[in-house]
């Protein structure tokens, strides 16, 4: 359900104006906006200088409009310059914050390799940890303060006492980074 219906639209802005909404019709491909699909589009506009940021969304209107937007790359055909608008969040009324459409500035080059090397990281971490979060799973942590066992139990039960024994075989140590 990541992929949407509803019309998109883009604006895209640089250090010598912007296009305007523009609506998003003809894709290479003959659907448009399928989860996991990359779509290609030509949009006609005057020489825009260095692009810096970009605001794209939907009308909202069609049966399963939400969207997961990944990224929008839009390459200059005149400097053959690519440029790279992270997203990575729904655009969907009923999801993350509700907006239907995202204000995104564009990705300095010079983050990308580091912010490849984090998404890579995050799915590797993703891959030998989900398991946790498979029905039926009870979580342990061992809280160091009182040197006792909390329990996350899969009926969204919390055995929050700290238990001094451990019940399930297992300690698992947990790091959360904001």
């Amino acid at each position: 359900n990541a992929g949407t219906e509803a019309d998109v639209y883009i604006s895209v802005y640089g250090e010598r104006g912007d296009t305007g909404s523009r609506q998003l019709l003809r894709s290479q491909k003959s659907k448009k906006f399928l989860k996991g699909q990359t779509d290609i589009f030509a949009v006609e506009a005057v020489h825009l200088g260095c692009l810096y940021k970009i605001v794209i969304g939907h009308n909202g209107l069609g049966s399963g409009n939400g969207w997961f937007l990944d990224k929008v790359v839009i390459k200059d055909p005149i400097t053959d310059l690519d440029y790279t608008f992270l997203c990575h969040r729904w655009l969907d009324q009923g999801q993350d914050d509700g907006n239907i459409s995202r204000e995104l500035p564009v990705t300095d080059a010079s983050m990308l390799p580091g912010r490849k090397e984090l998404e890579l990281k995050r799915e590797k971490t993703w891959a030998a940890e989900k398991w946790k979060f498979r029905k039926g799973i009870t979580l342990q942590f061992y809280n160091r303060v009182t040197h006792g066992f909390i329990c996350l139990y899969p009926d969204s039960r919390v055995d929050a006492l700290g238990d001094k024994k451990n019940k399930y075989g297992k300690v698992f140590s947990m790091w959360m980074c904001a």
